[in-house]
Formats: structure tokens, sequence, C-alpha cells
């Protein structure tokens, strides 16, 4: 059961009429400056990875252990 060619010619034509050719450009842009950040962010990541990780800190009201970034969201 795949998608055959009149399914995709179909689908092309109502994100046409949907989007206007001048929109269709713009938003393929849009994504693909999005991706080229995407991947940028995830090199500098890796190149940052002697970052020490977040140490556990015991909570004494409830006897439970958390990181010090839960803390900050649970506060």
């Amino acid at each position: 059961m795949g998608v055959s060619t009149w399914q995709i010619i179909v689908i092309l034509l109502v994100v046409l009429l949907l989007f206007g050719g001048k929109k269709i450009p713009e938003l393929a842009s849009g994504l693909g400056k999005g991706i080229k950040n995407f991947k940028d962010d995830v090199k500098e990541g890796e190149e940052g990875a002697d970052v020490k990780p977040t140490e556990k800190v015991e909570d004494k009201t409830a006897n439970t252990t958390e990181t010090t970034k839960e803390k900050e969201v649970n506060a």
C-alpha cells in the first residue's frame, strides 16, 4: 500500500492551492535555516561536552534525591 504518483501530485496541488506559489519558497527557506541552526547547535554541544554534569542534591524535606536543575524547575 505505497503512495502512487497520482496521490503525490494531488497532495502537491493541494499544498500549492493552500499556501500559494509565493509562500512555499519562504516556508522551505525557513525550514532549511532551522535545520542548519539545529545542526550547528548540536555540533557546539558536542564540542562543549567537557561541561561537568549536574550534581545530585538531597532534599531533606521530602527524603528524595533531585538534581539541582530539577530543584530549580520545582521551585
